[in-house]
């Protein structure tokens, strides 16, 4: 399935890669260079009307973050997961302390889900 975007994300996408947080840089360095099992990632992707921090269209996988940003704003990250569940996108979600301070524990998540699922 051909999944679209709304190309007047494309600027933000890229404003939001120049200004990662600490936990999506460290994340990023763990999944770029197709290092988990050889699948390849995309950061910031658009996908729809939303951006996604981490994608793998060969999975059909969506990692986000939840940093400061996304703090009462659970409503919207809820509409967002609905969306992208809908188009048939697994999101694996993971606090952004939960990044920062246990990234073996986020990678060995990331890469059980891949084996299960791949």
């Amino acid at each position: 399935m051909k999944i679209h975007y709304n190309p007047k994300l494309k600027q933000l996408a890229r404003n939001l890669r120049n200004n990662s947080t600490l936990s999506e840089v460290l994340l990023w360095i763990q999944l770029k260079g197709r290092q988990r099992m050889g699948y390849q990632f995309s950061r910031q992707k658009p996908i729809g009307n939303y951006i996604v921090d981490f994608y793998s269209s060969k999975l059909k996988l969506v990692i986000e973050v939840d940093g400061e940003s996304h703090y009462k704003k659970e409503k919207k990250d809820a509409e967002k997961q609905e969306f992208l569940e809908s188009i048939g996108l697994v999101v694996l979600r993971f606090d952004d302390n939960q990044v920062k301070q246990d990234l073996d524990g986020v990678l060995t998540v990331i890469d059980n889900w891949i084996e299960k699922n791949a």
